[in-house]
């Protein structure tokens, strides 16, 4: 099927981009490297391994002490030449911890097409921009009841929500200044284990081996999801920071040829390594779409861990990561996914000049996955965990959970 990925090798160096200035977050140059291990072909329903909550994969003698940490260093499942630092120390790109929120109405200062994350939980929905997440990377938040944290890491586009509470305690979260394969390498204050944002996976730490439980999220342009939870709390500019927001510190990253600060596996040629990707993960299995293919059949459809599942793509979104002004980056469109029915019909659907119609009731939905018109107007499909990449990230880190 033309949306799933049939590797090929080839070699990722670095660039450095344009428009990196004063305010550039990560800034560390590296030598760049790679060996010979591609990313696994993911089939439809096909399991993507993750790790059990033993000892299994640790490293003899973990990792050097990193001064400022009190992680335990010496568990570790990744080798100590695959952490990089990324130019700030821990906490230099500050994690917003006590997040404040203002209403949709009184919000004049996010263009109609930025991208935002989404989250709902216990009723409540909560926005946030990425003009602000772009600068802090981490959101310690609850949303409802709901404790998560809602991550971001530019250099990977990787924008997913974990649930905070493990193993009976709530975790907050900080940045450790370093990265792997490009990836936010985060750390819990409570433990100082340090995560691999990608994946959720603990890599140095008490929890090393173990992985954060993934929570259902969506990216979308402002102007759709102001419109569609015109009651929800939008994350606020008033971060206690000072900061450029609006403003992209990466102005350019996603049109250069090869990522920034990756020292990883080899990815395939098939796309672009800043070509956009979305994973979905249902129970541990899933698959992954490439936006290429998304923009052409706006629709694909597949059943994973007896769940159908639709990712819906339309136009309109900008560029986080592409001209100086967020607001002025180039379309590059927005993918989601949704469970397949409502009410406990299945459903399929194919895209029309208005939106997306079902098969079955004949209504017709938009990209936010919200009946507009027909039979079940006003329904609402249910997210689930759909992880942004860019190509090369994705690639990198699929052949590292095969590891």
């Amino acid at each position: 099927m033309r949306q799933l990925f049939t590797v090929t090798l080839f070699l990722l160096g670095f660039v450095v981009f344009a428009g990196g200035g004063a305010e550039t977050p990560r800034g560390a140059s590296q030598d760049s490297s790679g060996d010979d291990a591609g990313a696994p072909s993911i089939e439809p329903g096909a399991s993507l391994p993750v790790p059990s909550a033993g000892d299994g994969g640790l490293i003899d003698g973990g990792i050097s002490p990193v001064r400022g940490f009190s992680t335990d260093f010496s568990r570790s499942i990744v080798p100590e030449s695959e952490i990089l630092s990324g130019g700030p120390p821990k906490d230099g790109i500050p994690a917003i911890d006590d997040p404040s929120f203002v209403a949709v109405e009184s919000v004049d200062w996010v263009g109609e097409n930025e991208p935002v994350i989404v989250v709902s939980a216990d009723g409540d929905t909560h926005l946030y921009p990425l003009q602000i997440l772009t600068y802090h990377e981490i959101v310690n938040d609850t949303v409802g009841e709901t404790p998560l944290a809602v991550t971001y890491c530019p250099l990977c586009n990787t924008g997913i929500v974990f649930r905070r509470e493990f193993d009976g305690e709530v975790l907050d979260f900080g940045t450790t200044g370093r990265l792997r394969y490009s990836n936010l390498l985060m750390y819990d204050r409570q433990t100082e284990t340090w995560w691999q944002q990608a994946t959720g996976e603990g890599v140095v730490g008490l929890h090393a081996a173990r992985r954060l439980e993934l929570y259902p999220v969506m990216m979308l342009p402002w102007g759709a999801a102001s419109s569609r939870y015109a009651d929800a709390s939008v994350l606020s500019r008033d971060t206690g920071h000072s900061r450029s927001y609006g403003t992209n510190p990466y102005a350019g990253y996603d049109t250069a040829t090869r990522p920034f600060l990756y020292q990883g596996p080899s990815v395939g040629t098939q796309y672009n390594p800043m070509a956009r990707v979305i994973q979905v993960v249902v129970d541990g299995e899933g698959f992954a779409a490439a936006y290429p293919i998304l923009a052409e059949e706006r629709v694909i459809e597949e059943r994973v861990a007896g769940v159908p599942v639709v990712v819906l793509w339309s136009e309109g979104t900008a560029s986080a990561l592409d001209s100086r002004s967020i607001r002025d980056g180039r379309d590059v469109g927005s993918a989601n996914a949704f469970r397949a029915e409502i009410d406990g019909e299945e459903l399929s659907f194919r895209a029309t000049d208005d939106g997306f119609v079902d098969e079955q009731t004949g209504s017709t939905w938009d990209a936010s996955g919200r009946a507009i018109a027909g039979p079940v107007n006003g329904s609402m499909l249910e997210p689930l965990v759909g992880i942004q990449h860019f190509w090369f990230s994705y690639s990198a880190f699929q052949t590292d959970a095969n590891r």
